[in-house]
C-alpha cells in the first residue's frame, strides 16, 4: 500500500496533537468549521518551527485512523508553492497532505452538494509515478525517470478551519487542506514536455477566473515534485510507484458555489473539467 507510515499508538502523540486532531476530525464529521488550531501547537519554546511539526503529527494522526476505517492513501499533494502565499504565511517552503482514493472525482463528473465545507479550485499538473523515489536528495533527472506520465488537475480545497482563517500550521494539520480532485482523462508523457512553459487558463461558469504558467509553481511542476520526494524520503516515507502527486497550484485558487461550472486548460497536457451540484440536490 503506497504512503503507508508506520503506525504510532495514539498514546504516543502529545496530549495538544490528539486535541487538534480529534477537532478537525469532528469539524469534518459534522460539517462545520472549527476556529483556528494553531495557538494549540506553537509554544514559546518552539515557534513557528515546532508549531509546524506538532501539526505534521497531527495529519499522521488523522491519516491513521482514517486508514484504520479502510480509506486508502494513493498519493500526496504539495501546497504552498506560490511564493506570495509562502511570504503571506510567513514560510520559505511548501508544504504536503495525502491523496485518498475515495477523494477522486472523475473527468466531467459532479461534486455533490454538501460534500465539502469551504471549497476552492486551483488547476495544478499532476503526475504518475512508475518507480519508487526513495532518495533523501531527490533530483530532477530521479523524478524524470520515475515518472510514467502527466495529467492536467483541478484540486478542490477545502478548510475545516472557520473562514479559512489559517497559517501554515493550521492548513498542514488539516491535511494541506486538502479536499478532492480531478484528472483529465489523456496521460502524456514527460519526454520532449517542458512543465515550466505549460500555459494554465481556468474558467468558472465560461468566464476566466485564474491564469498562470508552470513557472509560477516553485519555478516548475518539477521542483514541487523534487522537494516533495526529498521531504517525505527524509521522513521515512518515500512516494513509491504508482504514487498520484499534485504539484501545485499553476494559478490563483478560486472559491466554489453551488451549480458553478470549472474548465481548466493546460497547454500540451489538455483540459479538465467539475461541476458543483446545484443547492438542495443530494443525489
Amino acid at each position: 500500500m503506497p504512503n503507508v507510515p508506520g503506525h504510532v499508538p495514539q498514546d504516543a502523540f502529545p496530549a495538544a496533537v490528539v486535541k487538534v486532531a480529534d477537532a478537525l476530525a469532528v469539524a469534518a464529521r459534522r460539517g462545520t468549521p472549527c476556529p483556528p488550531v494553531r495557538g494549540l501547537l506553537v509554544d514559546g519554546a518552539d515557534g513557528a518551527e515546532g508549531g509546524i511539526e506538532a501539526a505534521y503529527a497531527v495529519q499522521r494522526l488523522n491519516l491513521q485512523r482514517e486508514q484504520a476505517t479502510g480509506r486508502r492513501i494513493v498519493g500526496r499533494k504539495i501546497g504552498l508553492t506560490s511564493p506570495a502565499v509562502q511570504r503571506q504565511l510567513g514560510v520559505d517552503q511548501p508544504d504536503f497532505g495525502a491523496l485518498f482514493a475515495d477523494m477522486a472525482v472523475p473527468e466531467g463528473g459532479e461534486v455533490p452538494a454538501g460534500r465539502l465545507l469551504q471549497p476552492k479550485v486551483e488547476a495544478e499538473v499532476a503526475l504518475v509515478l512508475g518507480h519508487d523515489l526513495p532518495h533523501r536528495r531527490c533530483t530532477v533527472v530521479d523524478l524524470l525517470r520515475a515518472t510514467d506520465f502527466a495529467l492536467p488537475a483541478l484540486e478542490i480545497v477545502d478548510s475545516r478551519v472557520r473562514d479559512w482563517d489559517i497559517s501554515i500550521v493550521d492548513t498542514v494539520a488539516d491535511n494541506a487542506s486538502s479536499g478532492l480532485y480531478v484528472l483529465g482523462a489523456s496521460p502524456v508523457p514527460l519526454a520532449g514536455l517542458n512543465l515550466r512553459s505549460v500555459r494554465m487558463t481556468m474558467t468558472r461558469n465560461g468566464e476566466t477566473a485564474s491564469q498562470g504558467t508552470g513557472a509560477d509553481c516553485l519555478g516548475s511542476p518539477l521542483n514541487a515534485a523534487v522537494w516533495l520526494a526529498s521531504a517525505l524520503a527524509e521522513r521515512g516515507d518515500p512516494l513509491r510507484a504508482g504514487d498520484l502527486v499534485l504539484t501545485g497550484a499553476l494559478g490563483p485558487m478560486v472559491p466554489a458555489a453551488p451549480g458553478d461550472v470549472f474548465h481548466a486548460r493546460i497547454s500540451d497536457l489538455g483540459a479538465v473539467e467539475v461541476r458543483f451540484a446545484a443547492e438542495g440536490d443530494h443525489r
